[in-house]
Order: structure tokens, then sequence, then C-alpha cells
């Protein structure tokens, strides 16, 4: 079963999707992402007017493309007049046009790396981070008053602001009378936004005096209104590598009111932590790009959830936010040169309480953002966060966290003490770098299991109406695109279970089957046949895919190894699998491939997007944001490079699922097999 040779001469790599293929020279870049599956919107028939298909080139090494602004055709006069005239707005939301083309116009003409934004994708893409159902606490750090106040008289003409703090004091005092820990301000220790003092005698005499009045932490007013208002929103974010996720919260009820998400734009930038990074060290306004880009991104998707909801800005009176120390930083403006070299020291530890409006985040005027304390290098605010959810420090069980993602931050321990790593992964599990690998999204390949008599595979695909199956024999369950990150953990195990793959990753010898063959870059199994495919192309898991997910897979457990030795336990007693990606990987396949360590599988466990959940509960809580800050300071890192046993370790862990250990939950899962010679040496080395 052979194909003729592809005549494509180019290599094309759509972001954020992590699409890669080959396309022949001076085909538009619309079609060729079209060809790939890479759906990009236009209304105007490619008369380059509407502009809605537009794109980023990027420049430099992505991988083996090397991309360059002149490997795209020179502009045309229309699409330039297009481009030119709208400039100046694309540089105020931190789009660069000088890298914007028309992708109906601009023809491939070398090697491309191009950012779909997210306005021009015709399909959007599935992000999971739904918020999960937890008790909360109702303790939040921002609060609302009904004050009547008496009008000034020549007899007394106190100023608004004495007179509102003398107001909001007795206020105050009355609905915290029963809360006996509350001790009441002095009406001189109340603060006032600047903002407010401008706008409060307005206010005030519109209401015949009386406002509602909203207070931080029972000492800055932030807000004052006319008249009775009971809303008081709040929001938490969560600022992944990958994804942006936003929860709304009544903070009267500590409801999840709504919740959304989209892309990280700066996934233009990188696939990565550490690709961002220097690419904010190599442009001179690196740093300001990538800040601009999640400041966009956020206030898009805070902007899009509120008007769902219809909801005023005006009404969100706090943030938290969290995610990983580069992501921490490059929010913050702070340069992330110090968390490149050793000894690796973010820039501070320490939580902060800035104002939105200094961040350029769509809010209240006078809303602050809480932005949770950093652990070690990189392990971030996100990490911090699942600890608050998950509270590892009030456990008896010893229990391992992954938090699973580009840049996977792993926690161990009990309430006796804590440790903390980070290890890099790649983007292999989202689907980048996987040959046929892309993002959550209709069309994605999202499990696969193979028969392990007829090796025929059939395989789940996300839909507009859910996922649909297709079982070996019948048609196809739809047109798909490619795989996600879960399908291509489940395809390596179930080709690893039924002897397709050997345990150091190779194709088994001699083997005789349609779907397993050689091609142009090596050996293949074949998952969905060319006609059950919107690209038109066999949709295959390929030698270097396996390589990848080894890689990956390798990384994550040799932490994990380190964490459990450190802390003189072999089994953890509860694995704790967070993140997104984490929920939807299938945890038996995920140990079958050594990319999570032997314990019960009835004790390892998926609890959603901890992280986000994290963010909701200080958002909810202020207590929590304390708890946070304690254990920031007491919880221990280890960092990987410097210990002694990691390239050996990570050398035994590239095997499936590793060069000697045993998997006792996995016995009759997987083909027997004993411990590979080369583990030997390695202890010995």
């Amino acid at each position: 079963m052979t194909e003729p040779a592809n005549p494509a001469t180019h290599t094309v790599l759509f972001q954020p999707a992590g699409v890669t293929g080959k396309v022949e020279s001076g085909i538009s870049i619309r079609r060729a992402a079209a060809r790939l599956g890479v759906a990009i919107e236009s209304i105007c028939a490619e008369n380059a007017t509407c502009g809605k298909c537009r794109v980023l080139i990027e420049e430099g090494s992505r991988g083996a493309v090397e991309s360059a602004l002149d490997h795209a055709s020179p502009m045309g006069p229309t699409e330039r007049a297009w481009i030119v005239k709208r400039a100046d707005t694309f540089r105020r939301i931190g789009t660069d046009p000088d890298r914007m083309r028309l992708s109906c116009q601009a023809q491939v003409t070398g090697d491309l790396v191009v950012f779909v934004p997210e306005s021009s994708r015709a399909d959007k893409q599935i992000i999971r981070k739904a918020p999960t159902d937890r008790h909360i606490d109702l303790d939040p750090v921002v609060r609302r008053y009904y004050v009547e106040l008496p009008p000034p008289t020549l007899a007394e003409p106190l100023g608004d602001l004495e007179r509102v703090a003398s107001g909001l004091v007795a206020a105050m005092e009355k609905v915290r009378r029963a809360d006996t820990d509350w001790v009441a301000p002095s009406p001189q220790e109340l603060s006032f936004d600047l903002e407010v003092v401008s706008t409060m005698g307005e206010a005030l005499r519109a209401s015949d005096w009386k406002v509602s009045v909203t207070v931080r932490q029972d000492r800055e007013v932030i807000d004052i209104r006319p008249g009775y208002h009971d809303q008081l929103y709040g929001i938490a974010v969560d600022i992944g590598s990958t994804s942006l996720a936003v929860y709304l919260c009544d903070l009267l009820s500590g409801e999840v009111l709504g919740a959304d998400s989209i892309m990280n734009p700066q996934t233009a930038y990188g696939d990565d932590i550490m690709s961002r990074m220097a690419y904010a060290k190599e442009h001179e306004d690196g740093l300001d790009k990538l800040r601009a880009a999640v400041v966009t991104g956020l206030n898009q998707v805070i902007a899009r959830v509120l008007r769902t909801l219809s909801i005023d800005a005006a009404d969100v009176h706090e943030l938290t936010v969290v995610g990983n120390t580069t992501m921490h930083h490059i929010l913050l403006g702070i340069p992330t040169d110090s968390l490149s070299t050793v000894p690796f020291v973010p820039a501070a530890h320490r939580a902060f309480d800035l104002k939105a409006r200094d961040l350029g985040l769509t809010a209240n005027p006078g809303a602050y953002v809480h932005v949770l304390p950093i652990a070690a290098s990189f392990v971030g605010a996100d990490a911090m966060a699942v600890i608050i959810a998950e509270e590892p420090h009030k456990q008896d069980d010893m229990l391992l966290i992954i938090d699973i993602g580009t840049n996977a931050e792993l926690i161990a321990g009990n309430r006796e003490r804590l440790i903390c790593t980070s290890t890099p992964t790649g983007p292999a599990f989202e689907g980048a770098h996987i040959e046929f690998g892309m993002r959550a999204a209709e069309g994605a390949i999202d499990g696969i299991a193979i028969d392990a008599d007829t090796w025929e595979a059939s395989y789940t695909i996300i839909g507009e109406d859910g996922l649909r199956t297709s079982t070996p024999g019948t048609p196809g369950p739809g047109p798909a695109r490619g795989f996600a990150g879960s399908a291509i953990i489940d395809g390596v195990a179930e080709m690893f279970r039924v002897g397709i793959l050997t345990a150091r990753g190779h194709f088994a010898a001699d083997l005789d089957h349609p779907r397993v063959r050689k091609r142009e870059l090596g050996w293949e199994y074949v998952v969905a046949w060319a006609n059950d495919t919107s690209i038109r192309r066999d949709i295959a898991i390929t030698l270097n895919d396996v390589r990848q997910i080894q890689l990956a897979k390798a990384a994550l457990y040799t932490a994990a190894q380190i964490l459990l030795k450190d802390l003189g336990i072999d089994v953890p007693d509860k694995v704790i699998l967070a993140g997104a990606f984490g929920s939807h990987i299938d945890k038996t396949k995920a140990m079958m491939i050594g990319m999570i360590p032997d314990c019960p599988l009835e004790r390892v466990y998926s609890v959603g997007n901890a992280a986000g959940d994290g963010a909701r509960i200080a958002l909810l809580n202020r207590n929590k944001r304390l708890e946070a800050q304690q254990v920031a300071r007491t919880i221990r890192r280890i960092e990987l490079p410097v210990d002694p046993d990691f390239q050996n370790e990570y050398i035994a862990a590239m095997n499936l699922p590793h060069m000697e250990h045993r998997f006792t939950a996995l016995e009759g899962l997987i083909p027997a097999h004993s411990p590979d010679p080369l583990a030997a040496r390695l202890r010995d080395s």
C-alpha cells in the first residue's frame, strides 16, 4: 500500500494548531492551510478586502522549520493598502503589522511558521479548562456597604471624603458586629482610590447622599456609586503557556457565573516558555510584545464572558492571576533573563497586589489584581494555586501531584514536608512536533484503541456533537484532521501493548500488516485511512512521533522519581493529575508508556484545572492567599539539572514503560518484560 511521493517543496507550520505539512511552492497560505486541515476565515472570495484571513508570519527557527518574511511572495497593492490603513490600530493592540499578511494573497515561496489569530480561525479550538465543583469558604477581600449620610451644611461643611469615611465605619460596624475577630478601622485609617475621590462628589449628590461603597481589605475604598447596588463580581485568571482561562464569580455567593478561554496569543512567539524567553532576550521589544499579546488576549476573553452575561466591566472589583513563573514575569513586565541562567532565580517569590489599570486589564478603575506567590524558579503561581486547591500540606498520605503542560510542575509530600520541581516536557503532549499532531478541535482524533488480534484501529474523534467513534471495517466517524495529544499517548501505549512497538520504542521486526509500513519518514502505523480524513492523507503515528513521546514522558517520569527518592519512598499513596491535559488522558495508558509512576490505578485521580480552581479559591477567600504565601516560603525545590542521577534516570525512563522498574498496577495489561541490559550498565556508571 504505497502512495505517490509528495511533490511539495516547502514546509509550513501553522500555530497555534501545531499543524505541520509540506505544500507546493506558489500556493496561497490560506489554501495551504485548508489542505492541512487548518480553517482560516474569509468572506470576500479572496479579494483582499475583508481582512478576515489575516495571519502573522514568524521569523527564525521553530524546530526544523526556518521561517522568514521573505519566504512569502511580495505584497500586492490591494493587500498592502488594507494592512497599511490599519497598521496603527494593530500596533495599539500589540500586533505587529510588519509581520501581517492576508493569507488569501500571500503565496508560499519558502519554509514558513504562520500564526493564525483567534479572530481568523474558522473553527475555534476546544480548550478544556472548565471549573470543577469545590467547596469554598466564602470570605472575599472586597465587600460592599450601603451608607446613608447627612448632607453637608454651612454649620458642618465637612469634606466629602471625611464624611464618607465616618459614615462608612459606622455602617461596617453595624454589618460586622457579629464577627468577634473583626477589628473596625478608624476613619483616618481608610484610604481612597484617587479615581473614587474624583467621582464621589457627583455620586453623593446624585443619590441624596445614599451610596454603595466597595472596600478592599476593609481599609481602601475602591468604588462609590449612587443608591443601592448588590452586584459584586471578581475574575480568576489562569495564564497557561498554551491557553488563557477566566472564571467570572459572584463575590457575594461564590457562584461561577461564566467561564471562557482562548489560545494564548504568545504562541506566535514560541511553543514553550524557553522559546518565549529566548524571543524576549533576542529582540529589543520582545518582552513588550509578549506582554502586549497576553494582556490583549486576556481583555478579549474577559470582554467576551462579561458580554455574554450582560455584566459591565465596572462591576468587576477584584481579580486573581496564576501562571508559571515565565508567564508571571511577562505579565508584570519583568525581564526573564535570570530565569534562564544558573541559579534560575525569579525576580520575586512574594505575592503582588496591583491595580488592574496599571496592568492594562479590563475591570473597575479601582480594582486590584492579586498575583499568587512563586514557589521556585519554574514552579510558579499556578503550582501554588494547585496546592491551595488540593491541600497536600494538610494530608497524611504521601501525594504526588503532576500538573501536565508544556512545562510540567510536580509537587510531592504531605503535612510533614513538601518538595517541588518542574521539567520542560515540550509541546508533544499537546500535538506539536507530531507529524499529524494538532490541538483539541473539531476533527481531532481524541482516543485510539488497537485490536490485539487484528491490529485494526478504532478511534474517537471530536465533532460538533461531541465524540464520535470509529470501529474497524466501517466508515470513519467523520473527517479526521490529526491527533490531539491524548490520542498520541493512547496510540503509543496501544502499539506497545499489542506488540507493534518494542520496549525501546522501535517497530518490531518482520511486521506484516497493511497499517504498518515504512515510508519516507521511516516506520509508521496508520490510524485513519485517507478517505476517512479531511486532509485526504493517511493519518499515521510515525517512529519520530513515538520518539517525541518517549522524550516527553521520560522527562516527566524522571522528575517524579527524583522527588519520590528524596522523600524516601518508592510508590506514592496517591497520584493526582492536574491541568486540562491531565484530565483528558487515559491514566492506564499513561502508566503503560511510563509517563506516571507505578501506583494502584484506583488511587490515580484527575482533578481538572486545579490551577484555575486555586485562582478561584484565592479570589473567594482572602485567607487562602496567606496560606499560599506561607507554603511558598516552606516548600523546598529540587533542581533537576544538578541532580547527579538525572541523566541516567532519564535514559532509563526512555523505555516503555521503563528499563527496569516493575509496574505492579499493570500486571496482565502490558507485555511481560525483563530489565533492559542497559539498566545495569547505567547503575554501574
